[in-house]
């Protein structure tokens, strides 16, 4: 319908929101596969799982969308720079546009209400180019409508704004996931959480020697050294450590949890940090 739109009208706000349609195709395979390669894997190939597809669909799918605000803002420049004003509409095809825009826009706004109602970051990325899409609905149908009644130059104009916004949206997205693959540390109030967990824990832990949590993924690593007893036997030393290990992994915010047992804090950190 808003290929038929766009065909009809030949302004660029509305194509500019016809391509981020048709690139919602694309976009949904991409979420799909990597909702599916999450949920199915071979433990002996991946032992850890594939939990870090989810910031890399959604890294993919945000790279597509700013590529699509590239190009439109290209167009939407050369459109207004060589003064390519759009031939006047007729009653009827205004009638038609605002009808299928205004179709276009209910439909994207049930299924933003829809896909918001799920925890998953995946379908929640969905839903965020879902209201992306109500926008573009909405701006491109008001820059088309008034650049026909008023000034051509509305139209190229309505399509710089919605380039820049997709741009700048998406790009930020880029980052935000980006960041997570990295290993960015956890805020304050999480390690926080963590010492106080571990403190608490059992009475038989004389001391918290380091405390680190980091992204990896949608979630955080966690890696704690506890000191204990000399003179502890084996078994009760390995039961505190793998139930405070437990303890850690039953929070929604922690992937993995690794607990370090030893029997001072003197010593140097047990991993180097310069590769």
């Amino acid at each position: 319908m808003k290929v038929y739109a766009s065909v009809k009208t030949r302004s660029i706000a509305i194509i500019a929101s016809t391509l981020d349609s048709l690139l919602d195709l694309l976009a949904g395979a991409i979420l799909w596969f990597t909702k599916y390669s999450m949920s199915s894997y071979d433990v002996y190939s991946y032992p850890i799982g594939k939990s870090r597809l989810q910031p890399v669909g959604i890294v993919i799918f945000a790279a597509v969308m700013a590529t699509l605000g590239v190009q439109v803002l290209i167009e939407a420049v050369s459109q207004l720079l060589e003064h390519d004003a759009s031939s006047k509409l007729s009653i009827s095809q205004l009638e038609w546009l605002c009808s299928i825009m205004g179709i276009a826009t209910v439909v994207k706004l049930l299924l933003f209400l829809y896909c918001r109602s799920f925890k998953n970051e995946i379908i929640k990325a969905y839903s965020q180019d879902h209201s992306f899409d109500i926008l573009t609905n909405v701006v491109g149908l008001a820059a088309a409508i008034l650049a026909d009644k008023f000034y051509w130059w509305i139209d190229p104009v309505g399509a710089i704004l919605l380039a820049l916004y997709t741009i700048i949206n998406w790009s930020k997205t880029v980052l935000e996931n980006a960041v997570s693959l990295i290993g960015k540390c956890a805020p304050p109030e999480m390690i926080q959480k963590l010492t106080y967990m571990a403190l608490c824990h059992s009475a038989d832990i004389k001391r918290i020697d380091t405390v680190r949590a980091y992204t990896f993924g949608a979630a955080y690593f966690v890696e704690v050294d506890i000191e204990l007893p000399e003179e502890m036997p084996l078994k009760e030393a390995h039961d505190i450590g793998q139930s405070l290990q437990d303890k850690f992994e039953c929070l929604p915010e922690v992937e993995r949890a690794f607990v370090h047992l030893d029997h001072e804090c003197s010593h140097k950190p047990e991993h180097s940090l310069q590769r």
